[in-house]
């Protein structure tokens, strides 16, 4: 059968990214307690095309995918793109691989157990020398307390849930839940899926007696990321849902850490 997307292009202009977006596929990932999980992801697979070529085969990134169906993971990642570069033919490649991942947490009073979902993802690219990047990213729902609002107000302060988003490169493999215990312990308190009364009491005192702004939040994460030998490069966002404004309250840090000499 004739093969459209070999043919000759003549209009002399490459594509830096063709492939397919928001494929939904099932996906195993490494798990710390479990060693594994299975849930559903998102993918965003892309190559490079160059500028003689039509077009390029949507069915082969299926197809690719199908292989590691197995085990998607940081450590597949890097394979992942090689084989992309290898079966299309092509000098660069890019994958986003975005899926929620559920870790079982206890309530901080009654210990009653519940899931709770964050949403993640696993971004990769190789290079036309070869050169491979991997970042992990972590959404984190967290609750924070405005300090202003507690020092100014007689009874009471406004309080809202927010969220973090974390990414981070890295020398050797991190775990997920790392950096979701990370982003959650810099919050005025942390979010749970099971609360008692016995529960709600506790994290309300505990917001309350820690109270942070977005500002404070970024701040402490990037000054625990910044003492990690093991990241090397991080992003840290926190956006407050704010309670008395019709706008939400954010800040960001973007830091780079050079590798040991």
């Amino acid at each position: 059968m004739k093969d459209i997307q070999n043919q000759f292009d003549n209009r002399n202009i490459p594509i830096d990214k063709v492939g397919i977006k928001n494929l939904q596929y099932p996906i195993t990932v490494l798990d710390r307690r479990n060693k594994f999980q299975h849930t559903v992801a998102t993918i965003n697979m892309y190559v490079d095309l160059p500028h003689n070529y039509k077009g390029t085969h949507m069915s082969r990134f299926v197809e690719m995918l199908h292989l590691f169906r197995p085990e998607v993971s940081l450590k597949k990642i890097s394979v992942i793109l090689g084989q992309m570069k290898k079966c299309l033919d092509a000098a660069s490649a890019n994958i986003e691989v975005t899926f929620p991942y559920f870790i079982e947490k206890k309530s901080p009073a009654s210990s009653s157990p519940g899931l709770m979902d964050y949403i993640c993802s696993f971004l990769g690219s190789s290079d036309p020398n070869g050169k491979i990047d991997l970042v992990s990213v972590v959404v984190v729902p967290i609750t924070s307390v405005c300090p202003c609002s507690m020092e100014i107000s007689e009874i009471g302060a406004h309080n809202q849930r927010g969220r973090v988003r974390l990414s981070t490169r890295f020398h050797k493999f991190i775990w997920i839940e790392d950096m979701i215990e990370l982003a959650e312990s810099a919050a005025s308190c942390d979010v749970y899926s099971v609360l008692k009364r016995v529960d709600e009491k506790h994290v309300t005192e505990k917001a309350f007696s820690n109270p942070k702004f977005v500002e404070d939040i970024v701040r402490d994460i990037a000054e625990k990321l910044k003492k990690d030998k093991n990241i090397t490069w991080f992003s840290v966002g926190a956006e407050n849902f704010e309670s008395i404004h019709n706008h939400s309250a954010y800040a960001s840090i973007t830091s780079w850490q050079p590798p040991d000499v």
